[in-house]
């Protein structure tokens, strides 16, 4: 074989290998591995699907986690590092909506004595977020031993430290009363 096909077959192995590595959900590559900065840990894809508010689709959410868990306790086991990935597909959506999504997802999962232990770190998450467009990207990377990161459209928001907190957060959409029972079950890959 001469080398330009040679190099031309090496070619063709690489871009398949590379698209064969993204899974493509409405037109938005998501990957299906992934490794997260200060872990080394490789997160598998578990799950995917849209958040809809009555018949609106607002955000893509993907979940990754170290293993494929198909139940919301088989989650909250693993101790290693996770992601809440969100695509926002919807034309706009204020801070005052995500923050009133998230304090009604924290409180229809946890109780009340939780809600109070948590409470400087939910205010401190929520004080992190601007409205966002579609396109825009939530990122909620949760790092055993430092905390949930925060990255709001490329942008480093800061840290929410414990386990905890990453534990009440997951439940937002994986407990009992999760924001969108057809997400759930699309995350948990049933």
């Amino acid at each position: 074989m001469n080398t330009l096909l040679k190099i031309m077959v090496a070619f063709v192995f690489c871009v398949a290998s590379l698209t064969a590595q993204a899974v493509v959900f409405e037109d938005v590559d998501f990957p299906d591995k992934l490794t997260l900065d200060g872990t080394d840990t490789q997160l598998h894809l578990n799950g995917i699907g849209f958040r809809t508010k009555f018949v609106f689709d607002i955000y893509i959410g993907a979940l990754y986690t170290d293993s494929k868990v198909n139940n919301r306790d088989a989650v909250q086991a693993l101790k290693g590092p996770n992601r809440i990935h969100m695509h926002f597909v919807y034309d706009e959506v204020s801070k005052e909506k995500l923050v009133d999504g998230w304090n009604d997802g924290f409180e229809n999962n946890n109780s009340d004595e939780k809600i109070k232990a948590l409470s400087q770190r939910i205010e401190k998450f929520n004080a992190m977020f601007s409205t966002v467009v579609a396109g825009d990207v939530i990122l909620l990377d949760y790092i055993p031993g430092k905390g949930t990161k925060v990255t709001i459209k490329g942008d480093d928001k800061g840290l929410i430290e414990g386990e905890d907190f990453n534990a009440a957060l997951l439940d937002i959409w994986l407990g009992d009363e999760p924001a969108d029972d057809d997400l759930k079950e699309k995350l948990l890959g049933i």
